[in-house]
């Protein structure tokens, strides 16, 4: 596993300001009880958490900006890990699977966070307003960035949760609010790397089509060639911009869809471990569980059998 740097975190008067407090409250109000909950404002999340996690939990994050008022995180991206807390923002610019941490919560300061999805369209527009000159020139980097908070982006997320217990203002006004926070980002010194996930011309925005089929067809066999054609690159090249996007190869990509989803198969349809395994697109039995293991740390029986074990006892984990 390897760390990546995270920036210094932010100056003590940001992590005690009235906004980040209120943001809290908010949370807390939104969040009731430990578990992720979809508010009435489209693609806003958030989430709540009672206890730090023993254990990593998997799941594929589409683009997104992501908060912490309280508490703190850690997500692995391939071999790669990034922590964020109240002083941190983290963005996903990329459909990647995860395996995410809360590693600061308890009952008297649970951990609270919040996920806005990201729209490619709306970037687009807002990016060509923003840079009207164009996009400074910038490497396009990993599908996770972690950046310091601004305070300014802390106050438009606040006004944006107080307008979801006011549904006749939060449909005029949210949209409005939405492209501020976008605006606010775009303009931060994550801006251009944001910007990206907008641009149809750039590597990222390839990738991002390549994820977009895998994800659509990962229980069929993965010809890397014919993907490459797909988004108009040559097979090394989108080898290797795949990689340096989602710190995975494409066939690892793959595999990781699949054996998420596998575990969901099990856990929500009950599917017995031969025919979830078929079901994602895997011929051998004793291949599907070796992989597994290795990927969840557990054999799939006993692994499923834990997690329903602990669903009983505590809340979903925390999605963002």
């Amino acid at each position: 596993m390897s760390r990546t740097p995270n920036p210094s975190p932010a100056p003590s008067s940001d992590s005690g300001s009235p906004d980040l407090a209120r943001l809290a409250d908010l949370l807390l109000a939104h969040a009731p009880f430990d578990g992720t909950f979809e508010l009435r404002l489209p693609g806003v999340h958030v989430s709540r958490a009672s206890r730090a996690h023993k254990d990593f939990h998997h799941a594929v994050q589409r683009p997104a900006l992501c908060l912490v008022a309280q508490g703190a995180k850690r997500v692995l991206l391939g071999p790669e890990l990034y922590e964020y807390d109240a002083s941190r923002v983290l963005v996903y610019s990329v459909d990647v699977p995860v395996s995410a941490q809360v590693t600061q919560a308890s009952l008297e300061a649970p951990y609270l966070g919040v996920r806005i999805d990201l729209d490619p369209a709306r970037i687009a527009d807002l990016t060509a307003r923003v840079y009207p000159l164009g996009l400074p020139r910038r490497g396009e980097g990993r599908a996770i960035c972690v950046d310091q908070l601004d305070a300014p982006v802390i106050n438009a997320v606040v006004r944006l949760l107080e307008l979801a217990s006011r549904p006749d203002e939060a449909e005029l006004l949210a949209p409005l609010v939405l492209d501020e926070i976008l605006i606010r980002l775009l303009r931060s010194p994550l801006g251009p790397r944001v910007a990206l996930i907008g641009q149809e011309e750039s590597q990222l925005h390839r990738v991002s089509k390549a994820v977009a089929w895998v994800r659509a067809h990962f229980d069929q066999p993965l010809d890397v060639e014919r993907l490459a054609t797909l988004v108009h690159m040559s097979p090394s090249s989108f080898h290797q911009h795949f990689k340096a996007v989602t710190a995975m190869s494409p066939l690892q990509y793959q595999k990781a869809i699949r054996l998420q989803e596998a575990r969901r198969l099990m856990l929500l349809t009950r599917l017995d471990v031969g025919t979830a395994g078929r079901r994602v697109g895997y011929q051998s039995p004793s291949q599907f569980a070796r992989e597994y293991g290795r990927y969840f740390g557990n054999a799939p029986t006993k692994d499923v059998a834990r997690l329903r074990e602990e669903a009983g006892s505590a809340g979903p984990a925390p999605a963002e």
